[in-house]
């Protein structure tokens, strides 16, 4: 099976599948058709052994830069020129940027997290409790512990990954982190300020999904994120939301992902409503 590699390029290209099949692609048209940009962002599949060459094509076209998805979030540094400073430490890109005659690489994952977070409340000083130890918690812990969270306690059920993912924050931010496991429904102690749910648990089609978690331990003064933007509204966000938390859905994160790597290609900051109206549309939100 391949993998995706979306290309930005500035001249039109053809789909190697419907955009409307992609909620990124339509997005991200939308947000151009609105603000009159005269970019394309197009679709196409490229499997590892190909990689190599699609960013040589890049390259070569001088195409503004791309995003990859998995596996080839990791195998794409050995082909680009470097890597922004979170990307580094996450040791993943999921956004190339060329500067000057430069492909650069960053990853938007965390950052759009931590701009909707932004919203609601400042990450600096906090204690957060974050479910999963993947690429997505990965990408948020580092940005979350780089903007100032003071206690991350990640909750995950292989231990070996979830301590993977303690040792590099604790190595590469100033924050404390610490692993605990996942047996059980887990309850979320007293004096967490943000709970992160970053797992795949509740993404369509499984929606009836619901974390393993003593609803009973959550508090009105606590935040509670999902990554999952479809549904928008997860039972983790609906049951959250009943008990009286500020709730932030996976719209807010891919939104404000698109949002940084227009900025990253083009200079431009696009209206991000734009963006959710209609993912809101694809998702029927």
């Amino acid at each position: 099976m391949t993998e995706e590699l979306n290309f930005l390029p500035s001249l039109t290209g053809s789909f190697a599948k419907p955009a409307a099949e992609n909620p990124t692609v339509e997005m991200v048209e939308a947000a151009y058709r609105h603000h009159g940009l005269h970019w394309r962002y197009i679709n196409t599949e490229v499997g590892p052994e190909n990689l190599g060459a699609a960013v040589a094509g890049a390259r070569a076209m001088n195409w503004a830069g791309f995003n990859c998805s998995l596996p080839n979030k990791v195998e794409v540094i050995q082909y680009i020129d470097g890597l922004g400073e979170s990307a580094e430490v996450i040791g993943a890109v999921n956004c190339v940027v060329r500067r000057g005659d430069k492909l650069i690489g960053e990853n938007t994952d965390g950052k759009g997290f931590l701009k909707s977070l932004e919203k609601v409340v400042d990450p600096a000083g906090k204690r957060v409790v974050m479910f999963g130890a993947g690429g997505a918690a990965r990408a948020i812990g580092v940005e979350v512990a780089l903007a100032g969270a003071t206690h991350i306690k990640i909750v995950n059920r292989s231990k070996d990954r979830g301590l993977e993912l303690v040792a590099l924050l604790n190595d590469k931010t100033p924050a404390e982190v610490i692993f605990e496991k996942w047996d059980g429904d887990y309850s979320v102690a007293n004096g967490v300020d943000v709970v992160i749910n970053a797992t795949s648990i509740g993404l369509y089609p499984d929606i009836d999904a619901r974390l393993a978690l003593n609803l009973d331990s959550l508090s009105a003064d606590m935040v509670v994120a999902d990554v999952i933007p479809n549904p928008p509204r997860t039972n983790f966000v609906k049951d959250a939301e009943a008990r009286g938390c500020k709730v932030l859905d996976g719209l807010g994160m891919l939104v404000n992902q698109g949002i940084t790597g227009i900025e990253y290609w083009t200079g431009v900051t696009v209206d991000g409503g734009v963006m959710r109206t209609r993912l809101e549309e694809l998702f029927g939100a």
